[in-house]
């Protein structure tokens, strides 16, 4: 919903042609951790904190207003699980969650949550943004097992969420976690983890294998059910910038071969080198992933995913959400992609997968 198309062209300082080009598009970010301000410490998200020193380096990159004014026209809003909760918990503090999300966003009269395909549609032929609630972190689920299984109905009791990320920063008894930061448990996934992605894809809930280990990556596929999309909603690719936090090509075509996308993330030292003439200047370096996604996977592979409000540092350049996905518009037709190929990364993608998933 770009309300004044062409002051988002002059602010973002790009073409007409990019904003219009935006404005007609499905415009789907993967993921959005803009919950988390609002549980540490009350951020509203119904006010604009565009330009509110320090945003826009690890928080503040995107709120209700600027996700209209932006452009925005959907999102996976993920709820973070906290480790430091006790097990015993932690399925009951994620529900709380869910209902308080959705009851924020329930506040927004331009905002639908959506959990199937045809609801997607339903919202967007409304003019509404639509909001697909996601968890990062399985282990959230962990007291909701029983010897091992994972039931259907422990992971989505309510049936709101689409995604869950299996495992986050830390490794956990569902496997391990890429992070070089783990101190302890298996690199792989646990038999735990291993049922937790047979219950979510009887589920029909995305199966999302950011920050997974390699190993565990490939535990995960090896159980997933493959008539189903996998996908990986915020990373960067080695071929790019060889880190921990990214994916090889075959990783890629993996995610690919299930009909699943993979989003590209926006942090900066994910995307390139801290320092020096390869770091991430500005959103070229997400248009260079996305290429790297393609040459991999295909064309249908590719996504967008943020990680906005998630301790992250974008380049410069995208630290305002509102003006960052114009910008990337921009950087695309800079590149000469085709306006097929522009629509198909800005969300059709993402949508097909959807579709198949949940329709």
């Amino acid at each position: 919903m770009i309300l004044d198309p062409a002051s988002l062209a002059a602010r973002a300082g790009v073409s007409n042609e990019a904003v219009e080009l935006l404005r007609t598009s499905e415009v789907v970010d993967l993921h959005l951790e803009s919950f988390i301000p609002p549980r540490l410490w009350g951020y509203d998200l119904h006010r604009s904190h565009a330009g509110s020193f320090p945003w826009g380096f690890f928080f503040g990159h995107l709120d209700l207003p600027r996700v209209h004014a932006g452009g925005l026209t959907a999102a996976m809003w993920s709820i973070a699980t906290n480790i430091l909760q006790p097990r015993a918990r932690r399925a009951e503090v994620l529900q709380a969650n869910v209902r308080a999300l959705c009851a924020t966003l329930a506040r927004d009269p331009a905002v639908a949550i959506v959990t199937d395909a045809s609801g997607f549609r339903a919202a967007r032929q409304a003019g509404k943004h639509a909001a697909l609630v996601s968890v990062q972190g399985g282990n959230a689920f962990e007291a909701r097992s029983d010897g091992g299984r994972i039931a259907c109905e422990h992971v989505d009791p309510s049936g709101t969420i689409t995604r869950v990320t299996v495992v986050h920063l830390s490794s956990s008894s569902l496997g391990g976690t890429s992070s070089p930061l783990r101190v302890a448990g298996p690199t792989g996934l646990s038999e735990m983890g291993r049922e937790m992605v047979r219950a979510l894809d009887r589920a029909r809930v995305f199966v999302d294998l950011a920050h997974v280990s390699e190993r565990g990556f490939w535990d995960a596929m090896e159980v997933h059910d493959r008539a189903l999309p996998a996908i990986v909603t915020h990373t960067g690719m080695r071929a790019v910038h060889d880190m921990w936090r990214n994916l090889d090509d075959r990783q890629a075509r993996a995610i690919a071969d299930t009909g699943g996308v993979i989003g590209v993330i926006f942090e900066a030292g994910f995307l390139g080198p801290r320092l020096g003439p390869r770091r991430a200047r500005d959103g070229r370096a997400v248009i260079a992933h996305l290429e790297a996604v393609i040459r991999a996977a295909g064309e249908g592979a590719a996504a967008l995913g943020s990680d906005y409000d998630g301790f992250i540092v974008p380049p410069e350049e995208l630290r305002d959400g509102e003006l960052a996905y114009a910008r990337l518009v921009q950087h695309m037709l800079d590149a000469r992609w085709r306006e097929e190929r522009i629509r198909n990364v800005l969300g059709l993608n993402f949508l097909r997968s959807f579709e198949r998933l949940r329709p």
